[in-house]
């Protein structure tokens, strides 16, 4: 995929299946946006557009995460995703949401082992602004699977002409707080009680 903006680029390999930088990338463009990547310890991924067909996918990719991993995702516990839930998450309008997973292939079957989405700020003041959320499962802690999601959203934020990128992390969530120190955007930080608000901003002029 190239851009003529300038990219985080922490991905390992460039992805082979993507839309081919339109100046905005359409919510057709985004509904089949693909890209295969290999991770440090040699396992493919692909990064992909979430699909109505995923609950099933979701239900049992949440069924693998840690309470921590919960934890750090939601700001709370929780034993499953309820169907409203999994309903939410996978019927993604891709305008207002954009969404992609981090997939593997085991035995023929595909695996969700991350996700990463944007959802734009609806007030009109803020609507160049997008909340920005990752979980990864445990197994893959370490490999940039976070990373290369950030990398991949940025790209199609930039193309939708958003100019920054916000997220609430807990304190205690230091990698998730150095994948955004390590992303080349620049970063700001305000702490608030226990979470860290980061504020990154996307002008390709700026990174």
């Amino acid at each position: 995929m190239t851009d003529n903006a300038k990219s985080t680029d922490n991905c390992q390999s460039a992805p082979v299946s993507a839309p081919s930088s339109p100046i905005q990338a359409t919510k057709t463009d985004l509904q089949h946006y693909a890209a295969a990547h290999v991770l440090p310890n040699g396992t493919s991924i692909l990064i992909r557009a979430v699909r109505p067909d995923d609950k099933e996918r979701l239900r049992a990719a949440f069924g693998e995460l840690d309470r921590t991993s919960i934890y750090t995702r939601f700001f709370g516990h929780k034993k499953e995703l309820t169907e409203a839930e999994l309903e939410q998450s996978t019927n993604v309008d891709f305008d207002r949401v954009v969404a992609l997973w981090a997939t593997i292939n085991s035995g023929g079957a595909e695996i969700i082992i991350g996700g990463g989405r944007y959802i734009r700020n609806a007030e009109p003041a803020s609507r160049l602004s997008a909340e920005v959320a990752f979980t990864v499962e445990e197994d893959y802690h370490g490999q940039g699977i976070a990373s290369c999601l950030l990398d991949h959203l940025v790209q199609i934020a930039r193309r939708n002409r958003l100019s920054q990128f916000e997220a609430d992390v807990l304190a205690t969530n230091r990698p998730m707080l150095a994948v955004f120190a390590h992303s080349g955007l620049p970063m700001r930080q305000q702490s608030n009680r226990d979470a860290i608000h980061v504020t990154l901003s996307l002008d390709a002029e700026q990174s």
